[in-house]
């Protein structure tokens, strides 16, 4: 017996595509614009919801082709409004992405691998190791489903895009470079480039890399160290990525992209609470034109990883502000649900 070959997954086609596959099957070459539109800017979920084609082009749609959307298989509300929902995708593994709303924006959290493959020692998302990167339908699909949530339970849209959840994206350059498309084109959801924030733990070449490719979204670097050998203890990738070379290609971005960098540093008790590491990260600061968000940090567990006092973020704020660097302490949202920096996949997977 000859088993029917598998269905293709559509989301995977380009337009041309579309176009050459109702061409074969004797249909209209339109019909993969409608198509299309469908998947990308009224983000269907299924052949059914496409209601301006016929019946029997959905039947054909759906013996040859599968939407492999994901699915929020658990969602948590915290007391500050902030929403962590577990994302499960279509071959069962889970990610999670964050709603964190404020007066004036609402933002996603989303994630772009399943677990992490970095290893830096405060982040919950380490300890699961990198199972595998998601693809740009999945990315997207996040986007959408806190877009909804947004609209449902503020009614409000969503402003602003971070990628800071579970994983770095620049190890799945390519995917997230798609999903960004998707997300701003005209043809998709139509959101700005500078709504949107990459974040990574400082790959020299792929930054040099999104220099080169012309980007329009921002970038951000967790930094949370200037000295080499503090940096290298909490966060491996340093060790072949040190400073010096992140530097170089923060340089190389500026030049390029004219657009300054967003440091994220936590500080961090007995690790980089002393005035010497915060002139480091002024030193740094001053390589291009930055600012810095000083992140309140949310233990992952009894370990080495404990909040510093206040009034050493001050100092830290004092220091940097004093020379011309805008400083930000931001108050994490969502702790109460371990939807709070670094805590991601601490306790749903």
């Amino acid at each position: 017996m000859v088993s029917a070959p598998a269905k293709r997954d559509i989301r995977k086609l380009s337009p041309e595509e579309l176009k050459a596959f109702f061409v074969e099957k004797g249909d209209k070459a339109f019909r993969a614009q409608q198509v299309y539109e469908w998947l990308w800017k009224k983000s269907a979920k299924s052949f059914d919801e496409m209601t301006n084609l016929s019946v029997t082009t959905r039947q054909m749609l759906n013996e040859h082709f599968v939407i492999n959307h994901v699915h929020v298989d658990n969602m948590q509300r915290s007391s500050d409004g902030t929403i962590k929902n577990a994302v499960k995708l279509h071959d069962g593994l889970i990610v999670e992405s964050v709603l964190i709303p404020t007066e004036k924006r609402i933002t996603a959290c989303v994630s772009s691998q399943v677990g992490c493959s970095l290893d830096c020692k405060f982040c919950a998302t380490a300890r699961l190791k990198r199972m595998r990167n998601l693809n740009a339908d999945e990315i997207y699909d996040q986007v959408v489903a806190i877009k909804e949530q947004s609209e449902l339970f503020f009614g409000r849209p969503l402003t602003n895009i971070v990628f800071m959840g579970m994983g770095e994206p620049l190890l799945n350059y390519a995917n997230v470079i798609e999903a960004i498309d998707k997300i701003t084109s005209p043809k998709g959801l139509n959101m700005a480039a500078k709504r949107i924030t990459v974040s990574t733990v400082g790959i020299a070449k792929m930054i040099r890399k999104m220099a080169d490719d012309e980007v329009k979204f921002n970038l951000a670097v967790s930094l949370h160290d200037a000295i080499n050998e503090t940096r290298s203890a909490i966060m491996p990738i340093n060790d072949t990525n040190p400073l010096e070379d992140l530097a170089d290609a923060l340089r190389y971005w500026y030049k390029k992209r004219k657009r300054k960098v967003t440091y994220e540093y936590v500080v961090w008790k007995g690790i980089n609470d002393t005035p010497e590491h915060a002139q480091a990260l002024l030193k740094f600061c001053q390589v291009i034109p930055s600012k810095v968000n000083l992140i309140e940090y949310n233990p992952i567990d009894e370990g080495q990883f404990q909040q510093a006092g206040d009034d050493v973020l001050q100092m830290y704020q004092h220091l940097l502000e004093s020379h011309g660097i805008t400083t930000r302490i931001r108050k994490s949202r969502g702790k109460d649900i371990d939807a709070a920096c670094g805590q991601l996949a601490n306790k749903s997977l």
